[in-house]
């Protein structure tokens, strides 16, 4: 029989409707029942394409015997963290604080009745194993010194709740400068792998903030040290792996140092992210390789994971029950599919070569495909087919079909970039931006997330107003829409009112009142995000915004310098907020064909209307710089970098 978890709207609370567990939903009727029956709480957050999630569900959840005790001794609730990233990250700087290193999903939280954490764990295994207790003798440990000594976690509850509740404070602004960009490519430089690329030895995710930084510098400063760090990342991610050379897209995040075994599943935020590294490598290089991958991605994202140019959140890792089933090969069946398609033995031997398909395999006796050579090989494109074709008699993995404000916006601005050098791409940002608000923004209201076919509940956080205000301002940026650069305003200024405080940002301020990261972790920080938008909006709008930029950027400049890698938006905003963005004005029809140029000329120029049939080339404080001609506008960047 289903448990609660049957009447929720979230596909990954419903994969668990079925468990003997007797799930609850975050609820008050949960926190009722266990303050009534003097209960302790269980509370496990993931989501839908988790593999660890399926793991422990499987191997914990779905045991009777564990789920008896629970039921008897415990409220269980489950969390969607996609649907609640405010519960989530709460309980993950729990996590931090009690185990001293980052947590991670499923994250496993024990409570008192009223809500106090007192124990924080990942993937916890059902019996001993990896130096780890069980589940079961866990919670009969945990039962067993509350039935005997309650007292002992209750003070550990106060004292963590009392920690939690303590500000942190930066205690000095530090005054910035230029030289921030000589400290920051030190500091990346000490991180990275100059085989492999990337800024960590394993697990590796892509960092795109680290990469759309350096990119950034380099056209600034023809640095050849940041682009050399940059472009052999994006070479080496290329190569197949954490890229799917077959479908297009790439996997969250790779297990080994050589980008080649992910975990597999595909997320909206890293493939938006991703490709528009791919593009500001185009724009610094204008090497179309770039250019080439970042719209195999954004094919991927507009072919397999939208609907009503809205785009789901994820794809699963696993299908039928295996990690990375669908995207798998064993050696012989591709032998015997390029036999029967004309390939002699030696033709089939130079590409399996090619594809790194051998016997022995690279994934647990399986393949994935990779190139170590990333030109082109003869007969790839029909090679590829083959593959394509293989995959087609197989279960394609669970896709979540959330749409999320924020991993939307990240889309449609990275589509409204693409658009800028390949029309086809325009459709999909228009009428995606267009649905985004028809669904998610209702009589003046931002909601988080909700299904194509289901009204939103949940209301946004800072990341939905920071990432849709800079979605609006790039399709300004495109179309001259006043429409667009309005509605941005308005959105920063709500989130000026309901999540600022005196140069310090809050993700929410509801149920949970969670400061904002400064760092960029699993996506640019939403407060360094919001910053960017106020940087655009001071310039080409209202000087205001960036002082409340400034505000900002010195509220958190002490943890900046001292996290200089892992607050690499933030150095972006205080490298752009010294020099100062330009501002190019003229008429509608002049900026429009501008616009197709100014990404490979400098990272941050700005568009304005006016009536001037001349193009003028401004600062936040004055124009400097007058021309009938476009090219001569944007020559004249050469002259001021």
């Amino acid at each position: 029989m289903p448990n609660r978890l049957i009447n929720e709207d979230s596909p990954y609370l419903k994969q668990h409707a079925n468990n003997p567990v007797d799930w609850y939903p975050w609820c008050d009727k949960a926190f009722e029942r266990a303050k009534k029956e003097k209960k302790l709480i269980f509370l496990s957050i993931g989501y839908s394409s988790c593999h660890w999630c399926h793991v422990m569900e499987k191997e914990v959840f779905e045991n009777e015997k564990i789920a008896k005790f629970l039921n008897e001794h415990f409220i269980s609730i489950k969390v969607d963290k996609e649907e609640r990233p405010d519960i989530d990250k709460y309980y993950q700087e729990v996590y931090q604080l009690l185990n001293q290193r980052p947590g991670g999903w499923p994250l496993s939280i024990f409570m008192t009745p009223d809500k106090k954490p007192f124990f924080a764990g990942t993937y916890i295994p059902p019996e001993p194993k990896y130096n780890m207790l069980g589940f079961m003798q866990l919670i009969q440990k945990i039962a067993e010194l509350w039935k005997k000594k309650p007292e002992d976690i209750l003070n550990q509850a106060k004292e963590i709740d009392k920690y939690m509740k303590s500000p942190n404070e930066p205690k000095k602004a530090v005054k910035f400068d230029m030289n921030i960009i000589e400290k920051y490519i030190k500091n990346i430089k000490a991180i990275y792998d100059p085989v492999h690329g990337g800024f960590s030895s394993k697990p590796k995710f892509p960092q795109t903030s680290i990469i759309n930084t350096l990119i950034k510098i380099y056209q600034l400063t023809y640095n050849s040290v940041a682009w050399d760090m940059a472009s052999n990342t994006l070479k080496n991610m290329a190569k197949g792996g954490i890229r799917d050379l077959i479908d297009g897209g790439f996997y969250r995040y790779s297990v080994d140092e050589k980008w080649l075994v992910p975990h597999f599943e595909k997320m909206a935020y890293d493939n938006a992210l991703i490709a528009r590294s791919y593009l500001n490598a185009y724009f610094a290089s204008k090497d179309e390789f770039y250019k080439n991958i970042a719209f195999e991605i954004l094919d991927f994202m507009c072919d397999f994971m939208s609907q009503n140019y809205l785009f789901y959140s994820a794809s699963d890792a696993d299908s039928e029950g295996e990690e990375g089933k669908y995207f798998i090969y064993s050696y012989d069946e591709i032998y015997e599919k390029l036999k029967e398609d004309g390939f002699n033995d030696k033709e089939i031997k130079e590409i399996l070569n090619k594809l790194s398909i051998t016997k022995k395999g690279n994934f647990e006796g399986k393949n994935i495909v990779r190139v170590e050579d990333l030109c082109d090989f003869k007969e790839k494109s029909r090679v590829f087919k083959i593959l394509k074709d293989i995959r087609k008699d197989r279960v394609y993995p669970f896709i979540d079909k959330k749409i999320i404000t924020s991993w939307n916006a990240m889309m449609i601005e990275t589509l409204f970039i693409a658009s800028r050098i390949d029309n086809r791409y325009f459709e999909f940002a228009q009428e995606g931006i267009k649905n985004l608000l028809n669904r998610l923004y209702i009589n003046d209201k931002l909601y988080h997330v909700t299904l194509i076919d289901k009204e939103p509940k949940i209301e946004a956080f800072l990341e939905d107003y920071a990432y849709l205000a800079i979605a609006l301002l790039q399709g300004y940026k495109t179309t001259l829409n006043e429409e667009y650069l309005a509605l941005s305003v308005k959105l920063i200024n709500y989130a000026l009112i309901d999540f600022w405080e005196e140069g310090k940002w809050y993700f929410s301020k509801g149920e949970f009142k969670n400061e904002a990261d400064y760092t960029d972790a699993t996506y640019p920080s939403s407060a360094a995000t919001i910053v960017s938008a106020m940087l655009t909006l001071g310039n080409i709008f209202d000087e205001k915004y960036k002082k409340f930029s400034f505000l900002t950027l010195e509220y958190y400049s002490e943890k900046i310098y001292k996290y200089l890698p892992y607050c690499s938006l933030f150095v972006e905003d205080i490298i752009r907020f010294l020099k100062d963005d330009f501002l190019i004005k003229s008429n509608k029809e002049n900026l429009i064909k501008c616009s197709k140029k100014i990404d490979f000329f400098y990272p941050f120029i700005n568009l304005k209307e006016d009536v001037n049939k001349k193009y003028m080339l401004c600062n936040s404080l004055s124009c400097f710089f007058e021309s009938e001609d476009c090219e001569k506008i944007l020559e004249k960047f050469q002259e001021l970098k």
